[in-house]
């Protein structure tokens, strides 16, 4: 698949990326793991990635904006685009040496997602998107699943951890989905949820709780496979709100239904 130029210049930058963090990911094992010196470690290797991601995206496109996870957001000389940027989703995954967490990269125009990029550097998994051109997954077209029925779909979602205060709402919400389908899984890394939704490997996705870059590439990425995607509460707006529901046509409207109680 041909894609633009802007695509090109995103996928070469989370390559780069990948491999910066890749190289960091085989000394994770050799950690002492104390959570100050591997937390350290993690933070050197996720500011190292996305200071190779805003040279690279900088440096091809000088006037977009920046929004990212270990930055300042940044208005750009072009108030209309700017880029949304996770050097590693999927923090937890990489600190304790799971092979299971992703470079996402996305450009806004007025207002919407147009390019999606979403790279697993571990098994060398590129996911993308651009407004209207499908997706991919490597050299190949990307459709969501065809599952049909709840009681053969597997889903997705993220797990409150560390004292937040979502807790009870999410075990309601399991308490619904888990009886009604073929089971739940909890990777870890948001933007992979999305990936694998589009690639059909999961049915749905659903998550509360998060950022804007965690999101905004796999938004498109989904809808370009064929998925839907709203938020879960009326009137949000995922990206914002960080909140959302994605899944197969046939299969939205029940999942959306177990979720919202």
């Amino acid at each position: 698949m041909q894609g633009s130029a802007n695509l090109n210049i995103m996928m070469k930058a989370a390559r780069k990326a990948g491999r910066s963090l890749s190289k960091d990911f085989r000394e994770v094992e050799n950690l002492q793991v104390s959570m100050k010196g591997a937390g350290d470690f993690v933070s050197k290797a996720d500011l190292a990635a996305e200071e190779i991601l805003r040279e690279e995206l900088r440096t091809a496109r000088p006037t977009y904006g920046w929004c990212a996870e270990e930055s300042d957001a940044e208005d750009g000389e072009d108030p209309t685009r700017r880029w949304i940027v996770d050097p590693l989703d999927g923090t937890t995954n990489f600190l304790h040496g799971l092979p299971h967490w992703a470079v996402s990269i996305a450009l806004e125009h007025k207002g919407q997602i147009v390019a999606g990029v979403i790279y697993d550097p571990t098994k060398d998994e590129m996911f993308f998107a651009e407004k209207g051109g499908g997706a991919w997954l490597n050299d190949s077209r990307m459709r969501v699943s065809g599952r049909t029925r709840m009681i053969e779909a597997v889903f997705a979602t993220g797990l409150p951890f560390g004292g937040r205060a979502d807790l009870p709402e999410t075990l309601q919400e399991l308490a619904r989905v888990l009886p009604a389908c073929a089971g739940v899984r909890r990777f870890g890394a948001a933007a992979l949820d999305l990936a694998y939704v589009a690639a059909g490997r999961y049915d749905g996705f659903w998550e509360r709780r998060l950022n804007a870059w965690d999101i905004a590439a796999g938004l498109l990425i989904v809808r370009e496979a064929g998925g839907l995607v709203e938020p879960i509460t009326d009137g949000a707006h995922p990206l914002e709100d960080g909140e959302l529901i994605c899944a197969n046509d046939p299969l939205f409207a029940p999942l959306a239904k177990a979720v919202r109680g």
